[in-house]
């Protein structure tokens, strides 16, 4: 899967891609990601691409042609996917992601700033407006960077073992390992019964029930 960028602040993604499992996606070519910044696509000297908003308001809102040249750039001729972060947008979910990495090879992602990106963009290109949660963030770089890792776990071979997948295998919110006991504050915390029974429909059974 190859991942598509647009942002004003490329080197923000720089400390997640890497390490851990997603500099190995990479390393693996398993997964790609490439940055397309709105400010290569203005000739001003000063590299501005973001202006006050029509009807007055706070803020500056990044203009539309630097951002729709970006997406250009990056989608060219493929079969794309292209998502445009909202906090107005559809609820972002592992559903979502899963059908999105099992049809579309690249996915192109427009990451916000300021007050936002002029709307004529929607207008532009056919896109899915997604919110990763009811509440509003200062760009859509960290947004971003969830989706990627989110959409990154469905694609084969970047986990590990395919049962890492939660939504494949019963999971559970609570989850334990050695010690068996250990003590804090002359109190002992236990792990459940049931987990060292090695009775495997019990252990299902208690992980549903969390």
């Amino acid at each position: 899967m190859h991942f598509h960028i647009i942002t004003l602040f490329p080197k923000a993604f720089d400390s997640y891609l890497s390490e851990s499992i997603l500099k190995r996606a990479i390393e693996n070519k398993k997964i790609k990601v490439s940055f397309y910044n709105p400010r290569d696509f203005v000739k001003n000297k000063w590299k501005k691409v973001d202006r006050p908003p029509y009807g007055g308001g706070p803020g500056l809102v990044v203009e539309a042609l630097p951002v729709i040249k970006a997406i250009a750039k990056a989608k060219g001729k493929k079969n794309a996917k292209i998502l445009f972060l909202s906090p107005s947008g559809k609820q972002f979910t592992n559903n979502y992601a899963a059908k999105v990495a099992k049809k579309y090879k690249h996915v192109v992602i427009i990451c916000g700033r300021y007050e936002g990106v002029d709307a004529r963009v929607k207008k532009v290109f056919k896109v899915d407006e997604i919110s990763i949660g009811p509440f509003v963030s200062t760009g859509g770089e960290l947004p971003a960077m969830m989706i990627m890792d989110v959409m990154a776990r469905q694609v084969p071979g970047v986990l590990g073992n395919p049962e890492s997948i939660e939504e494949r295998r019963v999971s559970s919110s609570e989850v334990y390992t050695r010690p068996e006991v250990f003590k804090h504050k002359g109190k002992s915390y236990r792990v459940p019964k049931v987990l060292l029974s090695g009775h495997r429909a019990k252990i299902e059974e208690w992980k549903k029930k969390r």
